[in-house]
């Protein structure tokens, strides 16, 4: 069929198979792409357990007990080698010689297990735990943070754990937060010239404690309570 050319010609290109073949080959690509993605392994329950995980331990020291609790979180690592990796938990274990809790604590490494395994979201096991609060009271752990409960205490395990493997961001202070509470400390310590009985890394003796971290670590300031730790202040 003859068609007929009504403008200017202002170039030209001579077809050939290569072009062809070169637009075959990037829809092969993109083929290839799509179906590499759908491959991706993700946490689900019917993964299979591998021979070897990953795992770290945890010492839990309280005042409540004689004997350490010991708290050992497996991972397993999907996708190894490829831009997908990812650790992600697996199971839990709470070893100690101390057997008043055995049934309770098999039953809560069991049910936490069983939620790693499952996938999705599981940093909301962190705050569930963590408000477990103990009818007989709570305790302070070393540093002056306090912990409701044993329970809460382990949850902050696997709150570090999940810190540590990237599923939870690191919520730390900025720079200016930071250097006012090294402000506040030595004006405190130079106030009552006790520096130089003060351990580094605690808190002054009579601190209170702070109801947004939880940590003994509240002195008066220019008439104003104030959080050593997180910089927490009722004047703002």
């Amino acid at each position: 069929m003859a068609i007929k050319i009504q403008g200017k010609i202002v170039g030209y290109d001579v077809a050939s198979e290569d072009a062809d073949d070169k637009a075959a080959e990037q829809a092969l690509a993109a083929a290839r792409g799509n179906e590499a993605e759908s491959n991706v392994i993700h946490m689900h329950e019917k993964l299979e357990r591998p021979e070897m995980l990953l795992g770290s331990t945890y010492k839990i020291k309280t005042p409540l007990t004689e004997h350490a609790l010991y708290v050992t979180i497996n991972d397993v690592i999907l996708n190894p080698g490829t831009p997908h990796e990812l650790r992600r938990p697996f199971e839990i274990f709470i070893n100690s010689k101390n057997m008043d809790h055995f049934q309770w604590i098999v039953a809560l490494t069991r049910i936490i297990s069983a939620v790693f395994r499952k996938g999705g979201d599981v940093t909301f096991l962190v705050e569930e735990l963590r408000s477990v609060f103990d009818p007989r009271g709570g305790y302070f752990k070393k540093g002056g943070k306090y912990m409701p409960s044993l329970v809460a205490e382990i949850g902050d395990a696997i709150e570090c754990h999940l810190r540590m493997i990237g599923l939870l961001k690191d919520t730390d202070l900025d720079e200016h937060q930071k250097k006012l509470i090294q402000e506040k400390r030595a004006q405190y310590e130079s106030t009552v010239k006790q520096a130089e009985k003060n351990v580094p890394g605690d808190f002054p003796d009579g601190a209170q404690l702070c109801a947004k971290c939880t940590t003994k670590a509240v002195i008066k300031m220019d008439g104003c309570m104030t959080c050593l730790n997180c910089g927490d202040s009722k004047c703002g």
